[in-house]
């Protein structure tokens, strides 16, 4: 039988007492380094982002737990801005919730920010926009520092010509082509409200921002977009491949290693890293 959890209280005497605690819903950012993971979803007997996240959360509520996330990673792909709701007990102390949950996780998963939001909050249905950074390193040599976060593409790349074909993408389009596997209900109609492609240094960054992607939506655009960069693609082949609604018009699916979730919006809300929380002396 499950415990129920209580919280000391006084009865109506003054006499301390054990009373139940209410249900309440909580909002943490996640950030991990999704390489040696089998992407966020449980799967049994897998090393999973949720998987250790409602293990950890379980262990310290002292009940079972499951979350609702923003957006599902694949294996392989990092966060830097992903967010988790949950529901259970008001018990424990939101201010010690990220502290207590960082000494729980494996250090490859780190959580900050943790809140009590209002019952109705939602990861996934409250989120406003979600945004996604791919990082290439354009080099011809291979990086030991950056390959868990940077896909190394060797090949000499036109900027110009990828962001005149990037501009193809932005707006509400019929993304089929650039899907991987077919949701199984809401079509494939998304809108991409920016879409930008920067250099730093001797990497090369997409910074893509929409309010929900399809499977792999992300990661095809990528691989197409360094196409054209290479010389492979024109930037006028992009429009075509939205017309075409054949995923084998498009490039190939970018490596995971590039992608990292950098930010969910929130009426409110943003989970952006920031220089905040700081520790005192």
């Amino acid at each position: 039988m499950e415990r129920t959890p209580f919280r000391r209280g006084a009865s109506a005497c003054g006499h301390p007492e054990d009373v139940p605690t209410a249900d309440a819903t909580y909002r943490v950012v996640v950030e991990y380094d999704g390489t040696d993971f089998c992407g966020f979803q449980f799967q049994p007997g897998l090393r999973t982002i949720s998987g250790e996240l409602e293990s950890a959360l379980s262990r310290l509520f002292d009940r079972p737990v499951k979350v609702t996330v923003a957006g599902r990673t694949d294996a392989g792909v990092h966060a830097s801005g992903q967010v988790v709701s949950f529901v259970s007990h008001d018990a424990f102390p939101v201010a010690k919730l990220s502290i207590a949950l960082n000494t729980s996780l494996p250090s490859d998963i780190t959580a900050r920010d943790a809140a009590r939001v209002d019952d109705r909050f939602s990861a996934r249905l409250s989120a406003l926009e979600r945004r996604y950074r791919y990082v290439v390193l354009e080099r011809r040599d291979p990086s030991a520092v950056l390959r868990r976060f940077a896909h190394h593409d060797y090949r000499a790349l036109d900027i110009e010509r990828m962001r005149a074909a990037a501009a193809h993408l932005v707006g509400q389009h019929d993304f089929v082509t650039f899907c991987g596997v077919f949701p199984e209900r809401g079509g494939t109609v998304r809108t991409i409200n920016a879409l930008d492609i920067e250099r730093d240094g001797i990497t090369l960054v997409l910074t893509i921002a929409g309010k929900s992607f399809l499977h792999h939506m992300v990661r095809i655009i990528a691989g197409t977009l360094l196409d054209v960069g290479a010389g492979r693609r024109t930037p006028e082949d992009v429009a075509a491949m939205l017309a075409a609604r054949d995923r084998r018009a498009a490039g190939p699916t970018a490596p995971a290693a590039g992608l990292t979730l950098v930010e969910v919006r929130y009426p409110g809300f943003s989970s952006l890293s920031r220089r905040s929380g700081l520790a005192s002396d």
